[in-house]
């Protein structure tokens, strides 16, 4: 008899770690243009606790919808089971990555077996195995559109604007704040591999790690402040955001860019004044791109850190880590 039945974590109520279930549910059927992936491991990244919490942290009204119970997730690496039959470019047995259908809440990925897509997954990189490989669709895919390309014209839901990439090379100087996270540390890597001078911001603890990917000048914001040691940046990338993000406006030169990857508070009146523009997106899934980041893994030229890696059952614990915060890379959920 086949199987129809998997192990899933979801949720039926919002609130800490507490309130993720390692249930029993069917296996998914994949419909048009989809396939079945039997998972091997999770990335897990800041929408999946906003989703578990409730999304308390965003206005009302840019609120996704979804209903109770819900499997979260959005990253996945795992080999291809079952393939509809509209779709070419994947077979049964493919090792494949990817970031599920975001912005929406429907990516389930913290199962066994997911329903994926096949424009939002990539042929894994065959030189990293399944755990750093589900590391990279999320924050990869975040770096890459906030720097090199966009990707979509979708417009952000916190600013009318569409987002431009600054263009990238020897004679520019980026400031990542927040460079030792998912983001920051694969974001510092395309910046170098695109030949930039990179400034890295992060505690300490960081230090060594960063300046081996490649951070030209380190600091730690836990022994002083960046914006008054640096001045005259092309582009800071925050990966931190919030209310404190506009502290570094003042790190850029004339005509220099700020990018908030999770939105933070400005006031237009001090970006005209300074001569600075702020803009942002929203990572959207996208096949292709994971390509190309996937050959900058496969090459070694981009790698992603793994923070630490708890199985699919221990999932509150991979929770209450993320919640303790200064992670270096990612979390990862193996399934077995």
């Amino acid at each position: 008899m086949p199987k129809h039945t998997m192990r899933a974590v979801r949720l039926h109520e919002h609130g800490g770690p507490e309130v993720l279930r390692y249930d029993e549910v069917p296996i998914p059927e994949p419909g048009l243009g989809e396939v079945l992936v039997r998972v091997h491991a999770v990335g897990i990244n800041p929408p999946d606790w906003y989703l578990r919490d409730g999304m308390s942290n965003l206005p009302p009204e840019v609120r996704p919808k979804f209903s109770l119970p819900v499997i979260p997730g959005t990253d996945l690496s795992g080999v291809v089971e079952a393939v509809a039959a509209d779709v070419d470019g994947f077979s049964v047995g493919d090792e494949v990555f990817g970031l599920l259908r975001f912005p929406s809440f429907d990516g389930s990925t913290y199962a066994e077996y997911v329903a994926a897509p096949a424009s939002d997954l990539a042929l894994k990189p065959a030189g990293i195995d399944h755990v750093h490989a589900a590391g990279a669709p999320m924050a990869g895919l975040t770096a890459w559109q906030f720097l090199i390309e966009l990707g979509h014209d979708h417009p952000s839901p916190f600013q009318a604007a569409q987002h431009r990439p600054v263009p990238l090379d020897a004679n520019v100087t980026v400031l990542i704040n927040g460079a030792a996270g998912g983001v920051g540390h694969l974001a510092l890597q395309l910046a170098k591999w695109k030949g930039a001078r990179v400034i890295a911001v992060a505690s300490g603890a960081h230090e060594l790690f960063l300046s081996e990917l490649g951070a030209d000048e380190f600091i730690d914001y836990t022994k002083s402040r960046p914006e008054e040691l640096v001045r005259g940046v092309d582009l800071v990338l925050d990966a931190v955001g919030g209310p404190d993000s506009k502290r570094f406006l003042r790190t850029l030169k004339r005509g220099g860019s700020q990018f908030p990857v999770f939105f933070g508070e400005f006031d237009e009146e001090e970006t005209v004044k300074l001569g600075v523009t702020v803009t942002g997106t929203q990572v959207r899934s996208n096949g292709a791109q994971l390509a190309e980041l996937g050959r900058l893994l496969d090459a070694g030229t981009v790698r992603v850190a793994i923070d630490s890696t708890f199985a699919l059952a221990d999932v509150r614990a991979a929770h209450e880590r993320a919640a303790r915060g200064h992670i270096q890379g990612k979390i990862v959920l193996t399934v077995a």
